[in-house]
């Protein structure tokens, strides 16, 4: 089983729209002013995974649900984020749990981190089964 796809709410479709283009990913169903989808950068051979946006008629208050993105560095990616007008909430950190993370909002307050773990975020040294990354 594999995550594919991941619906989040949206208050401004144009602000939305535009600030996921800047984040990165690319727009693949224009439906104003209800529904977007996008596709997410994906390795070469892979098939990339997507992220869609759906009108809603009042803004979320609460801080979940989260959506991650994993880089290969976030330090370079936020930099090419900032170039785009799009702002971390706070400087890129490394985290206890072995992740380097930075968190954005997106225009409807969603919460949305780019992070980097390696091999720590399918096998942290405290996994349970105490399966290694071979």
């Amino acid at each position: 089983m594999r995550l594919n796809q991941v619906t989040l709410p949206c208050t401004d479709y144009d602000a939305s729209v535009s600030w996921w283009q800047r984040f990165g990913l690319k727009l693949i169903v224009d439906s104003p002013p209800r529904y977007a989808r996008f596709e997410c950068p994906a390795e070469a051979g892979e098939e990339p995974a997507t992220l869609s946006i759906h009108q809603v008629d009042a803004p979320q208050a609460a801080d979940w649900p989260a959506v991650y993105f994993e880089v290969k560095d976030v330090f370079i990616e936020v930099g090419g984020r900032c170039m785009a007008g799009i702002h971390p909430l706070g400087e890129p950190e490394r985290r206890d749990w072995r992740w380097t993370e930075a968190w954005f909002r997106d225009p409807a307050g969603n919460r949305v981190c780019l992070y980097s773990a390696g091999k720590n975020r399918r096998f942290p040294p405290w996994r349970v089964d105490g399966e290694t990354a071979s």
